[in-house]
């Protein structure tokens, strides 16, 4: 007479929520089995797991994908490259500004395409990881030197803050960005104790993407003011490079990170 094949209780739904972001392995083998049996699928080998996981991706996500890094790369050198061209040792605490801004937002554009087309609890996990890492330990440290530079160079030059619409956007842009920090960081860290732990605590990622995806394009716009608009980049680029680099560019990665929003994770009703 056959053996009964193993049966595992389906989780209730609550039980499946708050499991979204845990790194689970196929079905057996966290059950201590053995070698493959009638009754168990397959597990792969060390490395091969991703054959356990569905596509993620929608027509057009990895094209969209694609146009936000280099356009994002390509701003990116522009900056550097007008900077370090026009005696970076001369312009005092402002060299480390534009440098370390655009390289921020370059780590925050792919900090959210990482995460964005996720759906499934190991890849969300994979996806929360990288996240982290770009936003957190890279992209925050880089844009809040960048910005304390600025600050300080015209703090020891006793010149007036704030008197241009790039520098009130980038201010209020910073004070979001702490902000949204808090709210993604406290809802994760130490199982989201901070705001309750448990369903509560994830209950206020919807908010904290929807924050993320008002915050970002208002950067995108600061980089706009500053590097098309500003005297010292008109002096310090070509009005054709500059253009590209801080109108065109910002507007391409905002539309394919935009393109690639799953609002599946923003049910607010």
């Amino acid at each position: 007479m056959p053996a009964s094949s193993s049966t595992r209780p389906v989780p209730k739904p609550d039980q499946a929520n708050a499991e979204d972001y845990e790194l689970l392995l196929p079905q057996g083998q966290d059950q201590g089995q053995g070698a493959n049996t009638p009754t168990s699928p397959a597990i792969a080998p060390m490395g091969q797991e991703e054959q356990f996981t569905k596509s993620e991706y929608r027509n057009g996500d990895t094209m969209a994908n694609y146009a936000a890094l280099c356009a994002s790369l390509l701003t990116l050198v522009v900056t550097w490259f007008a900077i370090f061209s026009n005696d970076p040792s001369g312009l005092g605490w402002f060299a480390l500004h534009p440098p370390l801004q655009v390289l921020a937002m370059t780590i925050f554009t792919y900090g959210i395409l990482t995460l964005q087309p996720t759906s499934q609890p190991k890849t969300k996990a994979a996806g929360l990881s990288r996240h982290q890492v770009a936003m957190f330990m890279l992209g925050l440290p880089f844009i809040t030197i960048g910005s304390f530079s600025v600050w300080y160079n015209k703090y020891s030059k006793d010149k007036p803050h704030l008197i241009s619409w790039h520098g009130v956007f980038g201010f209020l842009c910073m004070m979001w960005l702490y902000g949204q920090v808090a709210l993604g960081g406290g809802s994760v860290w130490f199982g989201g104790a901070a705001f309750g732990g448990g369903m509560k605590a994830k209950a206020l990622w919807k908010y904290h993407r929807l924050s993320g995806y008002i915050l970002f394009p208002l950067f995108l716009f600061t980089i706009n003011l500053g590097g098309a608009w500003s005297g010292w980049a008109e002096r310090n680029t070509q009005p054709g490079m500059r253009f590209i680099a801080y109108t065109v560019c910002p507007v391409v990665v905002l539309a394919s990170v935009y393109w690639r929003v799953r609002l599946s994770k923003m049910k607010f009703f």
